[in-house]
């Protein structure tokens, strides 16, 4: 959970959907 939070604040709003999130997840991040 932290871990997902910190990318959320480093990639700022353009990540907030679910969707993104995951695509970044899902690439390695």
């Amino acid at each position: 959970m932290l871990r997902r939070t910190k990318i959320i604040c480093t990639l700022g709003p353009a990540t907030e959907s679910p969707d993104m999130i995951a695509a970044l997840i899902d690439a390695g991040m």
